[in-house]
C-alpha cells in the first residue's frame, strides 16, 4: 500500500465533521467514509498548466468604455 491514511484527520473530520460515534466510524471503510466526506464528488485542485490552458482560452480584456478601473490602471498616470 504506497498511499498512507491520515487516521487523526480521518477521525477529525467523522467524529466533528459528520458528528458520527465512535462505533460508527470505526464501522465504516476508508471508501465509505472518503463517500460521506464527499471526496468522491470533488474536483481536483486546478493545477498551474490548467490555469494557463484558461487563461489563454479566455483571456483577461481591458475594460471597454467607462467600466471600472483597476488599481494598475491608476498607477500609469
Amino acid at each position: 500500500m504506497s498511499e498512507r491514511l491520515d487516521w487523526p484527520g480521518l477521525m477529525r473530520a467523522g467524529l466533528r465533521g459528520l458528528g458520527l460515534r465512535p462505533t460508527e466510524f470505526w464501522a465504516l471503510t476508508p471508501a465509505e467514509l472518503s463517500l460521506m466526506l464527499g471526496r468522491e464528488a470533488a474536483k481536483p485542485p486546478l493545477t498551474r498548466s490548467r490555469l494557463s490552458e484558461l487563461a489563454r482560452k479566455w483571456p483577461d480584456l481591458p475594460p471597454s468604455g467607462g467600466g471600472a478601473k483597476s488599481p494598475e490602471d491608476e498607477n500609469e498616470r
